[in-house]
Order: C-alpha cells, then structure tokens, then sequence
C-alpha cells in the first residue's frame, strides 16, 4: 500500500505511518502507583520462535488473500486455543471479511492504432502494457499529447491549458520538468505531480477517457525504455480511465508522421516551462484493456479473555504483509521475492500472542481482555476497518486499544508511544509506570489518526496506545528478516505492555476519549517537493474503498467538513462540479484548491444525495 510508483517512499511511510509529531525524548521515571502491577514475563526465544514462523519462506510474506495468510490465521488461532482462551464468536476464533486483491490482466486486451493510413497491432506485454488501476474498457478515436499531464496552478504550469481532451485519448511523458534543473520550480524532488494516478486523476478531470504513458528518456539517461511490470505501480482500484504504457520509440514513430521530435518537444518545455501540448491529426487508437480483480475471504483473528464486568481492553496487531511484494514494496528490483515482514508486522503479532499467553493464566481480570490481530493492514487498515463496524463486543465497553506495530527493532532502548492525548487518563498512567532500564520512550499525544489499526478505533471514539519501535532500512523489503529481530528488547517492552494493560484493566474509572488536533489530509497521491496537501478540509477517508466516492470513516469535530454539515459515513461523488471516483480523485481536487475557497461538494448519506458549500482554511 502502499507502492514502485513514483515518490514511493514518502508516499508508503506517509499514509502507513504518519508524521511523527515527536515530544522530544523522554526517559521516564517512576511515580506514585497506584498499584504496582507485575509485569509479564516473556520469554524472548519463544517469542523469537513465532516471529521465525510467521515470517518463515512456508508463509511466502503472508499476503492478504493468499493461502499463506490463512495458514498465519489457524496458526495464531491455534495457539490461542492452546492457551484455553476461547474466541467472542463461540467456536470460531476467526472472523471472516472479503477483500479486493490480485489484479490480473483478462482476455480482452487488444491494442490497434491507424497512422497516416497505415494500420498496426502492439503486442500485449512487449509493445504496451496496461495499469492495474485501469479503468476495463474500449476507446476509440483520437490522441492528443499533452505534454506531461500536469496541471499545477500553484506553479503556473499546466499542459492542459487550451487544449481539448474530451473523450480522447491524451499521450503523456512520465515524471515532470526540469528534473536535472536545481532551480526548477517544481523543486529538485519529484513532486505528487509525477505519479501515475495523479495523472490519471488529471486526464480524467479534462475529460479524456485514455492515457498513454510514455518514457523519458532523455531526462533518464541511465534507464532503458523499458514498459513497467503490471501490477508494480500504485493506484485506485479503478481510476475511472484506461490507462496503459507504450514503448517511446512508437510514441515517437507517430510524433515524427506528424512532423514533430519528442526529444525536441521535451527540451522545449525544460527550456521555458511552456506547455507544447497539440493534437494529432494522422493518428486514431482502438485501445481495449481487460483488468480483473479477484475478490478474497479474509480472517481477522480474535480470542477473548472474560472479566467480571463488561467492559475490556482491546490489545491487538496485524499479522498480514506485502508477499513476494507488491506496489508498496521499498525494493522494486525484488518484487517476485519473499517479502518475510518479521519486523511488520510479525514482531507484533508474537507480542499480541504472548501477552495472550501470560493472561490465560492469570486470575480473572476485573475487566475483559480482547486480543485481535488483523488482516489488510498494508492494504490499508481493512481488517481492522471491519472490525470495528462489525464489533464481536460492544465497542462502547471498549476502555482502550492497544496496538503493536514493528515492535522488534528497538535500538538504544528508544520506543515511540503515540496516543496518550486519546484519553483523559493515558498520559499520566504512561507516566506512572517506569520504563524498562535502558529504555527512552518519545510520547506523542498525537497519532490517533496515524496509519495503522488503532487509527480505525480512534475514528469510533475509542482511546488509543500505540508502541512503536521505529522505521529502519529493511522495512518492506526482502531483509526484514527474523534474524534482525531484537528479542531481549521486545520481551521487556512486551513487560511494560502487560503492566499498561494491567492498568487499564483494574482502574477504578476509565479514559474518556479525547479527540486529538486534526489530522492532515491523507495523500493517495504522495510525492515529494513542496506540494503539500492543499487547505484543511477535515474528513478522515475510509480505505476500503466504496465502489465510487470516498466514504468518510470520520469528520473531524470543527473542521470545514463538520461546519458544512457533512458526517462519518457520508460518500463524498462530487468537488467543486469534479466527479470524485476514488481517494486520489479527492487528494487532487484538493491540492488545487486554497484556504478561503468556498467548494461545493455533493455526498451520498443513505439514499439521498446532498449537497453542501465548504469553506477550507489554512491548515494548522
């Protein structure tokens, strides 16, 4: 989820991890308990042992919808039921959702073109290839190119400007401008601007029904002009046009029969940043792309520990990773080699199994103990998404979620906790119980909303803790491999977890959920440079995805979004007269829009469409 798409990094570590808004570190000192809990003794090589399976080449990175996955899920399942606890649901330690994966190309891809009445066929997969965000669909007509698809208001660039795109199809160059000119407005980074699916929102919003993608090349010397694997570059499910790449040397066998040079165009445009975006006159395209999606049974995997009142804690992990690796996968070179994801999220879903472990068989707790580990994380925070509006216990006796993710890294004894300003009682209780020896814990109040599976409990009002032990070179990359994994470390935080719990569990009051300072606006288009995310809007987007819109999982109390009347659930169709298909439809329209601007928006509650006027302001 991530991605290789351009601008992948930043674009993966934003949307799965947030900002980190860092409170300077902290080495905590003991205070007044109110009780002294023990905490739980873990042992590292038995932890170690599960990590070693989840992340063994037999479970081949635990994609989500793979048979290796549900191999992770009766594994985990199974353990639990060794330990005696017994599942909320009865019998069935597993609660089943069914997710969209594994996009695939279908029969029905053809690709025919007519130049100056000569008439030809590309090959599927050497000549062009299609996206998998492609919309599955027929275009006939016209091409127009147009320059690198971008339009930049900000920037007082746009290859769109005058030019007529309707139902056509639009021949754009990837990536951007003057990207060897340090002086170049759009930054010495690739900026949102480059990526694909910003440029497929782009086109559609001109009202283009097709993309041809082109190379480069001579703003990338070094690289061939190869077409990218299907299934390597990141997008919607369907980004409402077809979308497909083509070698450079056809796109320039049709520019010379129109009497053009596309190295030429190229340096034209680095030289002044003046669009020279045209029609050709010689050329139609007979453009199918046939993409499928397979739909997948999933498990969320649960086990709950009864107290004597109904309340609980919730402590919980995802146990999903990205396979042989996929779009959000940091080493593109590597896709199609085992992604093991023993520090994401292996390292957290031990630590959820060995807390299970210690609690089993511990006295009765005065409140219950639900443990949970997830699937779709990485395809964005889908297991828990459904849990949470499909709770097996009341989410309202829910006292607080625990979440553990990459915990097994900890280096120099430093563990981000994040969420203390969740709940009126958790910056304190964190406070009052002494860190390990050696450890340095940097607090955030903040990261409610942070990208992984608390962020779906904030959204329904629960407080939040989540222990992190930071980003490192091997994150979603084949060398995330158990034998880095800080055993010693991981237990004695897994320690300190218990003694958290043990809190929460036998407080006399509980936290009341506290709503955090608003989150930015996620970008599903990422990148780099200076864009931002355009002015406050204030919705926090449901990722799975509704089959057109974005779905609001939250409204950020005060926000524009909150004043104009809009709510959680509502399904965002329309922004300022722009059809909205997808998240990154959204990401777009905002971008280009400022604070002070009044935009209206059309939603879908229920089976009424509304519509409401929006005045964004600056973000804070």
């Amino acid at each position: 989820m991530l991605h290789p798409s351009e601008s992948q990094h930043h674009q993966k570590v934003a949307r799965l991890r947030g900002t980190w808004p860092l409170c300077g570190l902290l080495v905590l000192c003991t205070g007044a308990l109110a009780f002294a809990p023990t905490p739980a003794p873990v042992n590292p090589q038995t932890y170690l042992s599960e990590i070693k399976y989840l992340a063994s080449p037999e479970l081949k990175g635990r994609a989500t919808g793979s048979p290796e996955l549900e191999k992770a899920a009766n594994y985990i399942a199974g353990l639990f039921k060794s330990f005696g606890l017994k599942p909320v649901s009865g019998n069935d330690y597993l609660q089943p959702f069914t997710v969209t994966v594994n996009a695939h190309l279908g029969p029905n891809n053809r690709f025919s073109t007519e130049d100056a009445g000569a008439a030809a066929t590309l090959g599927d997969g050497r000549d062009y290839v299609p996206f998998s965000f492609s919309s599955s669909a027929t275009v006939t007509g016209g091409v127009v190119f147009a320059g690198y698809g971008i339009t930049a208001p900000d920037l007082h660039y746009d290859d769109y400007a005058g030019l007529d795109v309707k139902d056509k199809v639009v021949l754009i160059l990837r990536h951007q401008p003057q990207e060897n000119n340090d002086k170049s407005v759009f930054g010495k980074d690739l900026t949102s601007h480059a990526t694909f699916a910003e440029k497929a929102s782009n086109a559609k919003v001109h009202g283009a029904r097709g993309v041809i993608l082109i190379n480069d090349t001579p703003a990338h010397p070094k690289e061939s002009d190869k077409l990218l694997t299907f299934g390597t570059a990141t997008g919607p499910t369907d980004s409402g046009v077809v979308f497909v790449q083509v070698k450079e040397a056809d796109a320039e066998a049709w520019l010379k029969a129109e009497g053009r040079d596309l190295h030429q165009i190229e340096a034209d445009i680095d030289k002044d940043l003046k669009p020279q975006s045209f029609a050709l006159t010689k050329l139609t395209v007979n453009l199918s792309v046939d993409v499928e999606h397979d739909v997948k049974t999933v498990h969320n995997v649960e086990a709950y520990l009864p107290g004597s009142t109904s309340e609980y804690v919730v402590i919980g992990a995802h146990y999903d990773h990205l396979g042989l690796g996929d779009e959000h996968s940091l080493a593109p070179s590597q896709i199609g080699t085992i992604h093991p994801g023993a520090d994401d999220n292996a390292s957290g879903t031990a630590g959820v199994i060995e807390l299970a472990r210690w609690y089993s068989h511990q006295p009765k707790p005065k409140r219950g103990i639900l443990f949970l580990t997830f699937a779709g994380e990485e395809l964005g925070l889908l297991g828990s998404s459904y849990y949470v509006n499909h709770p097996l216990l009341p989410l309202k006796d829910a006292v607080a979620m625990v979440n553990m993710d990459m915990i097994g890294r900890i280096r120099d004894g430093k563990v981000y906790v994040n969420g203390t300003g969740t709940g009126t009682t958790l910056a304190k209780l964190i406070d009052d119980i002494p860190a390990p020896p050696g450890f340095k814990f940097d607090l955030s109040e903040n990261l409610g909303y942070g990208g992984s599976d608390h962020m779906s409990f904030t959204i329904k009002s629960v407080p939040v803790l989540f222990f992190f032990s930071g980003l490192h070179g091997d994150y979603h990359k084949p060398s995330d491999t158990a034998d880095k994994i800080n055993a010693p470390d991981a237990a004695k935080l897994l320690g300190y977890v218990s003694e958290v719990v043990d809190q929460l569990d036998s407080a006399p009051g509980r936290p009341q959920f506290v709503r955090t300072t608003e989150p930015k606006e996620p970008s599903a288009g990422g990148g780099g440079g200076g864009s931002g995310y355009g002015p406050n809007f204030g919705s926090v987007p449901d990722f799975d995805e509704p089959p057109k819109g974005v779905r609001f999982a939250d409204v950020i109390d005060g926000s524009p979004a909150s004043m104009a009347g809009l709510k959680a659930g509502d399904i965002l169709i329309e922004f300022d007269g722009k059809e909205i298909g997808n998240l990154y439809d959204f990401t777009y329209a905002l971008r280009a829009k400022k604070p002070g601007d009044v935009v209206l928006v059309k939603v879908l509650r229920g089976s009424q469409t509304i519509e409401a006027k929006v005045l964004l302001t600056e973000r804070r």
